[in-house]
C-alpha cells in the first residue's frame, strides 16, 4: 500500500502559519517579481478569484476590492515548513519518497496488511499530526499502487462523501471513485494526451482501467500501459527511498529591475555561482563544468540578445572561489554595453560524486573543503548570507521584487516571531 501526503494550497497555507491574523481571510501568492498569481487559498478560490498564472497587475482591482491579502513568494518559508512536513509524514511509514514541494509517497510495501487502527484511522492520524505539529493542511490518499494513491488523493478533496482521507482498500470504492474522475486527472495523462483518449471514447478513469493494457500500448506508450495496469492494483513504478542526485544545477532569476551596468550583472552571476555551489556540496558533489549567460527580454526593442559562456574545469571542484573565478572570464562575452539584461543565470553539469572522482595526476585541486564547510555552517545556523563572498555586492537594486514579502520566520534570526506573556 501507498499513501500520498499533500499539502493544500501550500504557498498560501505557509503564510497563514505563522500569521493568525489572516487564517480566515483570502490569500493569494505571487510568482517572482510579484508578475503573476501562482497559489490561492481555499476561501480566494471559493470567492472565484485568484486564477492561477493570471498577470497581477490585470486583477489588483478586483483583488483590492475583495480584501484579497497579496504575498509575494517567501520561497525560504515555504522550503522549511516542506521540509517539517516530510519529517512529520515519514514517521508513520518505513519508507518515505519526496516526490514536489508539497507531495511524498509513503510507502508501506506492495503486501502491506492493514494497520491494527486501519488505513481510514492512520491516514487521519498522520493528517491531523502534520495540523498539531505544523501547521499545515493536508489530504491523505492510500491505494495498493502509487496511481490509485493519487486518484484517493485526489477523491478526498474532490469527491462527495471524503473530507480530507481518503482509502481504496476494496473494490466497490475503486470503482465509485474511479468513475467519477476525469481521465485527464489521471496522474500522468494531461490534457493533451487525454483528448486523444476522449476520441477513442475514453473519458473516465473507470474507462482507461478497463482497456486491454496491450492495446493501450500499442496505441500510445508503456508508460500508459503502466497506469492502466497500476489503476488496477498492480504497482508499476518503482520508488527509492533516498532523492536521486541531480545531474545538474541551476539558479537563474529574472531581475526586479532591469541591468545595465558590467559590475550589476557581475555581482548577479556571482550571487547565482554561490548559490548553486552551496547545493552542490549539499548534494556531496563536484562540478567537471559549468555555463552561463544572460539575456534581455524577447519583447525589447533592438532585438533580441542572449549571451551564454561555457568552461570545463581542469579538476572538478565544489569550491565557490573556483566556481566564481569563471565569471571574470565569461563577462567580456556576456555583456554587451547598452542592452537592458533581463535575467541571467548559472548551472554546473558533469557532476561526480566527492570522494570517488579520480583527479589527474598533474592537476592538484585547490579546493578548502574546510573553509567551504565553515562558511555553510555559519550560514545555516544565522541565516543565508550571513557570510558571503565580496563579488556578490551587498546593495542590490536588480534583486528579486518582492514588494508583499512576509518575514523568513524560520530561517532569519530577526524574522523570528516575538511572544509576550
Amino acid at each position: 500500500m501507498f499513501a500520498l501526503c499533500d499539502a493544500n494550497s501550500m504557498y498560501a497555507s505557509c503564510e497563514k502559519v505563522f500569521d493568525p491574523s489572516i487564517r480566515n481571510k483570502p490569500v493569494v501568492v505571487l510568482t517572482n517579481n510579484d508578475g503573476c498569481i501562482c497559489a490561492a487559498c481555499g476561501i480566494a478560490k471559493r470567492m472565484g478569484v485568484g486564477k492561477k498564472f493570471v498577470p497581477y497587475f490585470q486583477v489588483k482591482k478586483e483583488l483590492e476590492a475583495a480584501g484579497v491579502v497579496i504575498r509575494s513568494s517567501n520561497y525560504e518559508l515555504y522550503a522549511d515548513l516542506s521540509q517539517r512536513m516530510m519529517d512529520t509524514c515519514a514517521r508513520f511509514a518505513p519508507d518515505i519518497n519526496v516526490y514536489s514541494i508539497d507531495e511524498c509517497f509513503l510507502n508501506y510495501g506492495k503486501e502491506a496488511t492493514a494497520p491494527q487502527e486501519g488505513w481510514d484511522n492512520l491516514a487521519s492520524t498522520i493528517r491531523k499530526t502534520v495540523w498539531r505539529e505544523v501547521r499545515l493542511p493536508i489530504c491523505v490518499g492510500i491505494g495498493p499502487t502509487p496511481t490509485l494513491a493519487k486518484v484517493a488523493n485526489h477523491a478526498s478533496k474532490n469527491v462527495s462523501g471524503f473530507t480530507g482521507v481518503a482509502v481504496l482498500d476494496n473494490e466497490n470504492t475503486r470503482k465509485h471513485v474511479l468513475k467519477q474522475l476525469a481521465v485527464t486527472d489521471v496522474w500522468g495523462i494531461g490534457m493533451r494526451l487525454g483528448a486523444k483518449l476522449n476520441a477513442l471514447g475514453i473519458h473516465t478513469a473507470w474507462e482507461l482501467a478497463n482497456r486491454d493494457p496491450s492495446q493501450i500500448r500499442k496505441a500510445f506508450s508503456i508508460i500508459v500501459e503502466n497506469t492502466v495496469r497500476e489503476l488496477n492494483g498492480e504497482v508499476r513504478h518503482c520508488w527509492e527511498t533516498v532523492r536521486v542526485a541531480k545531474k545538474e544545477i541551476y539558479s537563474t532569476r529574472s531581475f526586479g529591475n532591469r541591468v545595465t551596468d558590467y559590475d550589476e550583472l557581475r555581482a548577479a552571476l556571482a550571487g547565482h555561482a554561490e548559490t548553486v555551489s552551496v547545493k552542490l556540496r549539499k548534494q556531496k558533489c563536484v562540478t567537471g563544468s559549468m555555463t552561463l549567460f544572460a539575456t534581455n527580454s524577447p519583447h525589447d526593442n533592438g532585438g533580441y540578445v542572449r549571451r551564454s559562456f561555457f568552461h570545463r574545469f581542469t579538476v572538478p571542484t565544489n569550491d565557490t572561489r573556483n566556481i566564481l573565478n569563471v565569471i571574470d572570464s565569461a563577462m567580456s562575452q556576456l555583456f554587451q554595453p547598452g542592452v537592458y539584461y533581463y535575467k541571467c543565470g548559472v548551472g554546473l553539469m558533469d557532476l561526480h560524486e566527492q570522494g570517488l572522482f579520480q583527479y589527474d595526476l598533474f592537476n592538484a585541486s585547490n579546493d578548502n573543503p574546510r573553509l567551504m564547510a565553515c562558511m555553510d555552517n555559519i550560514n545555516s545556523r544565522y541565516g543565508r548570507s550571513t557570510v558571503q563572498m565580496a563579488a556578490k555586492g551587498f546593495e542590490q537594486r536588480f534583486s528579486m521584487k518582492r514588494a508583499f514579502l512576509s518575514p523568513q520566520y524560520t530561517t532569519q534570526w530577526p524574522d523570528i516571531p516575538k511572544i509576550k506573556c
